[in-house]
């Protein structure tokens, strides 16, 4: 898990304006929430934060005000064609604090010879880990699986001190076998067509 230093400046200024404004000097307007405080409003640097936000889960240590805070992102907006941030909302954390979200599923190895295809069911699953401690993504392996075959959420190995959050039984991947077109039907069709 990475952890990723930010400053963050305390705003007073709020709307629709203000917004834009912040956004127009390459900041994004946020909100840090959690542990029983009143939310407190800042402003984040855009591109450093752009950067952070690119590996799952991310822990960011904000300097706000001369004060360390730990805080994970809880919500992203982002422009719809553009894709640059409009808003963030980050929860605070503490070392030691368990919390609960959501990890990428990464399959590894090869599946047995044949026409077989994997579906991943969930892409993610939810898991329960220290906040400074939680995991960018769970591997699982695919070695030698034929159709049929199915990985439950119980099935996944997790890294030390992270518990599964998401059902037990829940498909996580199963291996389908390939859809053979019908030479049949395409016979039939040139048959009808030389008619």
């Amino acid at each position: 898990m990475s952890e990723v230093k930010l400053a963050a400046e305390v705003r007073t200024s709020f709307g629709k304006g203000a917004a834009r404004t912040i956004r127009r000097e390459n900041k994004v307007p946020g909100v840090i929430y959690g542990h029983g405080t009143e939310p407190v409003h800042v402003t984040l640097p855009g591109h450093d934060l752009l950067l952070a936000l690119r590996t799952p889960n991310v822990l960011l240590s904000l300097d706000l005000d001369g004060k360390n805070e730990l805080a994970i992102p809880k919500a992203v907006q982002r422009d719809a064609i553009k894709g640059f941030l409009v808003h963030v909302d980050l929860l605070l954390v503490k070392k030691g604090e368990k919390v609960t979200v959501e990890v990428a599923v990464e399959t590894e190895g090869d599946l047995a010879p044949g026409s077989f295809l994997v579906e991943n069911v969930l892409n993610t699953i939810s898991v329960e880990a220290e906040a400074t401690h939680i995991p960018t993504s769970v591997s699982v392996s695919i070695e030698g699986l034929e159709a049929g075959a199915a990985i439950h959420a119980k099935d996944i190995k997790l890294p030390a001190g992270t518990t599964l959050a998401t059902d037990p039984e829940a498909v996580v991947i199963q291996i389908l076998a390939a859809q053979a077109e019908e030479p049949a039907a395409e016979t039939e069709d040139a048959e009808g067509a030389e008619a």
